[in-house]
């Protein structure tokens, strides 16, 4: 992870969940990550599809709207959209984090330069199950002058590493399987 914002939230997630896979929904203190806040996410599964629970005053800037209700697949194009919905697959099936950089544009017709972003996903338990809720973040690790002025074009996935808890060796289901210490994911590039 590089961003503060990212290593700040995982470190809180991991230390709410203790031995456990995931923390509860209702563990999660807003005002014990307030410096981080306004990057932050909860996704709840409606159905099959992940949707904004809740999002940071930030993270609605850099979109250009509030997210709460929208999908969160809306935020990614092509390609990267198969790849967010298997990442959102990997970290609920699995239980693990999973931190991803992303590429961002500004909107068609905006002159800016596009500038990376790192996307933290992890899960959560809700009232004792499992595929239920995820807190994330995703920020940048610099603001570009045009934040605000413009909203997002749909991000790109740039990289993708799983965050596996501590503990006894779990293998990932979701699209990957592994081959001695190399993680494999099926249908990816290299």
């Amino acid at each position: 992870m590089k961003h503060v914002t990212s290593r700040a939230l995982y470190d809180y997630w991991n230390r709410l969940r203790g031995e456990r896979a995931a923390p509860e929904r209702g563990e999660i203190a807003p005002g014990e990550i307030r410096h981080i806040l306004s990057d932050t996410f909860i996704l709840e599964l409606d159905g099959d599809e992940p949707r904004f629970r809740l999002a940071g005053a930030r993270l609605c800037t850099l979109v250009g709207e509030d997210l709460k209700g929208r999908p969160f697949a809306a935020l990614w194009r092509g390609e990267s959209l198969h790849e967010c919905r298997r990442a959102v697959s990997l970290v609920l099936d699995n239980q693990a984090g999973l931190v991803a950089g992303a590429e961002a544009r500004p909107s068609q017709g905006t002159a800016g330069e596009p500038f990376d972003l790192e996307l933290l996903l992890l899960p959560l338990r809700y009232r004792g199950k499992t595929h239920a809720r995820m807190l994330g973040a995703l920020s940048p690790a610099a603001a570009p002058a045009w934040l605000g002025l413009a909203p997002l074009a749909p991000l790109t996935f740039t990289s993708a590493r799983v965050l596996w808890p501590e503990g006894p060796e779990r293998h990932a289901v979701a699209g990957a399987d592994r081959r001695g210490h190399f993680m494999v994911f099926r249908g990816g590039r290299s």
